[in-house]
């Protein structure tokens, strides 16, 4: 259960005290919240396995599964926090119970808090990552600039560009200098927090106003740093460029989350607009500027002087432990104080010893990501391609971890155990060869390799983290088992993409349905009766699969029922009928996958190959009136009755849709008239035999 989207789903429908009650039916759990306005569903449709997200009035929502909808209810209702809340999952457990149901589940029991923080970590760099890869390509290629002689250290601040180069180097800066307003929006917003009231406080402290503070403050030296410190009626207030870090928005946002909470729940409704923003912005920027922010430049500061000490006591213990310290300083922005130490080092010593080190550690990141990129290639996953390709080639070519780290470490947990075997391989090395020095501030990456006084060292260093962190990763997978099964079921149902490009020939219909582009328009009139489903001519070695009515009634579009997952075609395409009987059978032979947990929807497996499901909606109140007649594992005859209709006061639908279309050459189905059970409504081609053996036609 560690790698079902379950917790993730409860995270995002605003968590166990927000669900009032739950339930599943064919393919999508049914939520009953307290508030449905905290909902975001575009964070609901970015967790995998999730095919999207339906908000209904009455703070109802529904997210859309698939097949695997029972599998990920169960999930949620064994979550700890659904038992101990009493909420929907289940009755409320005692102490012991919930102790012992995690320590039944060992280590990862104990590290509920982890998943919590990579899942937080994660959700606040992943919306940024483009930006992100954007920016390093510009990097890539200043390096390249600079280790060509065409223009000077781009990397070291004390370094003046002239002309266009300076403008070029801006191109990258922005992003970087502007981090902290990106991830307090994304951080905020993925708390439950205003995001844009996120964004205002963290602006504060980035206005050069803010800046312009220090030239009033006076200097002092906190765990070796200089620091300035100005005094703001009797409260000592630390001035710091906050460009670039990644801490304080982080941790702003963490309490910023809770205190949005609170103030709802004690201002009333309709004046929360105003006053809610207004206190949050008034506690949390002078809480931000005065406690937040300088904790993380005073922790940077410390760790700092901690590095220096220990290079001091043991070139080779330093050696190892900056390559395994980074992986988790970086995603706190804990490394950006460590720029300052380097650049000291170089100003008083003519060197600097951190950088070496910190090489093995940016490279084990980039074997990392090269073991990723080979995995998307093995499993033709096009997505993590091209994240992986452009993570890399940022690394490799502009020594820039940070794609890599945000866009794919901190999504799969595998990923880091194996990266920091690569790190300590290459600590050791470095270790054993006396450690190394640089007299140049650079970003570690293939073409800074000459910056280092023992290339050869550095260089198999390097090279040892980075293949090492590869093997890792290729051959151990970055998914977890279920992960990858569940990945691949979901890849073959068509379910990555549900806005797959039609096939050739094809354009989308606005039913829902796939029909032909140059076939089908008009096909079926408005008469007494239905018309059968125009189709497109058939190629050679195609078939034709016809599937009747399963009720009598009007054939309506699949566009006209009111549930946004089946109209908008989420589900797959197909059609729907008004029903006047109150019997849906089955329209052709076939097995029974499943029935909802609500009695209002039937899977089938029908022995021509198509998978359908059948599902009953009434408009204007909830539909579970139906009583099914089939359990799972039934098979069925054309004709076997599936579902007992109740009469209902809103307008009812019965959907049928083809939920593997992936399978098949083209899907067309009626729009109009009347039809009795067993009238053809929908045509299904297959594909050529040729195609789906995966020869070219």
């Amino acid at each position: 259960m560690a790698d079902s989207p379950a917790s993730a789903i409860v995270d995002a429908v605003g968590g166990p005290s927000n669900i009032t009650s739950l339930t599943h039916c064919a393919t999508r759990l049914r939520f009953q919240l307290a508030d449905g306005s905290v909902v975001d569903t575009a964070e609901v449709e970015a967790i995998p396995g999730v095919m999207g997200g339906v908000p209904q009035s009455g703070n109802r929502y529904q997210v859309v599964i698939g097949g695997a909808v029972e599998q990920v209810y169960n999930d949620i209702k064994k979550l700890p926090a659904m038992t101990e809340s009493g909420g929907a999952a289940g009755g409320p457990r005692s102490d012991d119970d919930v102790k012992a149901e995690m320590r039944a589940k060992g280590p990862r029991g104990n590290r509920e808090w982890l998943d919590n923080f990579f899942e937080f970590l994660s959700d606040s760099f992943r919306p940024i990552i483009g930006a992100l890869l954007g920016a390093s390509l510009f990097i890539t290629f200043m390096a390249l600039m600079s280790t060509l002689g065409v223009i000077g250290n781009w990397a070291d601040p004390r370094v003046s560009l002239e002309g266009g180069w300076a403008a070029v180097n801006l191109m990258w800066q922005g992003v970087f200098t502007f981090l902290p307003l990106m991830i307090a929006y994304n951080a905020s917003k993925k708390l439950g927090a205003d995001p844009w009231v996120g964004f205002a406080i963290m602006a504060v402290l980035l206005l050069p106003g803010f800046t312009a503070l220090g030239d009033q403050a006076h200097t002092t030296t906190v765990f070796g740093s200089e620091v300035k410190i100005l005094d703001v009626w009797g409260l000592p207030l630390t001035v710091f460029g906050y460009g670039s870090s990644v801490f304080p928005p982080l941790l702003m946002a963490a309490v910023l989350g809770p205190l949005y909470s609170a103030l709802k729940k004690i201002i009333p409704s309709n004046v929360q607009l105003i006053f809610v923003p207004f206190l949050a912005m008034l506690i949390m920027i002078p809480l931000t500027a005065f406690l937040i922010g300088p904790i993380g430049v005073y922790v940077g500061a410390w760790l700092g002087q901690v590095l220096k000490s220990i290079n001091d006591i043991s070139p080779f213990i330093f050696a190892i432990v900056i390559p395994l310290a980074y992986p988790f300083m970086v995603p706190l922005g804990l490394h950006w104080p460590i720029n300052a130490i380097m650049l000291l080092n170089i100003q008083t010593l003519g060197y600097d010893f951190i950088q070496g080190p910190m090489g093995a550690w940016n490279f084990a990141c980039f074997g990392a990501t090269a073991g990723v990129l080979m995995r998307s290639m093995r499993h033709k996953d096009v997505q993590m391609r091209q994240t992986a390709t452009g993570a890399l080639a940022a690394g490799l070519l502009g020594g820039i971890s940070e794609p890599s780290l945000y866009g794919i470490h901190l999504r799969y947990k595998r990923i880091y155990p194996r990266m920091l075997v690569g790190c300590l391989i290459g600590g050791i090395i470095i270790g054993l060869g006396g450690g190394l020095h640089t007299q140049a501030f650079v970003f570690t990456s293939l073409l800074t390799i000459p910056a280092f006084d023992n290339i050869p060292l550095y260089a198999g260093a390097v090279a040892a983290a980075f293949f090492t962190a590869m093997a890792l990763v290729y051959f151990s997978d970055y998914m977890t088992p279920e992960q990858r099964a569940e990945a691949e079921a979901v890849q073959r149902a068509g379910l990555v993409d549900p806005a797959i490009p039609p096939a050739a020939g094809e354009t989308p219909a606005a039913d829902g349905a796939v029909a032909p582009g140059a076939v089908g328009a008009g096909a079926v009139g408005a008469g007494t009766g239905a018309r059968r489903p125009a189709v497109p001519e058939l190629a050679e070695g195609s078939e034709l699969i016809e599937i009747g009515a399963p009720v009598d009634g009007d054939v309506v579009p699949l566009t006209q029922v009111p549930d946004p997952a089946l109209a908008e075609g989420i589900v797959g395409p197909g059609v729907a009928v008004v029903p006047t009987g109150d019997t849906v059978v089955a329209p052709a032979a076939g097995t029974v996958l499943l029935t909802s947990q609500d009695g209002t929807a039937v899977g089938l497996a029908l022995a021509n190959g198509v998978e359908l499901l059948l599902r009953e909606v009434v408009d204007g109140e909830e539909n579970e009136a139906a009583h099914p007649r089939v359990q799972a594992g039934d098979t069925v005859e054309t004709g076997t009755p599936l579902l007992t209709l109740s009469p209902a006061e809103g307008r009812r639908f019965v959907a049928m849709v083809v939920t593997n279309r992936r399978d098949f050459a083209s899907v067309d189905a009626s729009v109009a008239g009347a039809a009795t059970s067993g009238t053809p409504i929908l045509a299904v081609a297959t594909r050529p035999v040729a195609d789906r053996t995966g020869a070219t036609v």
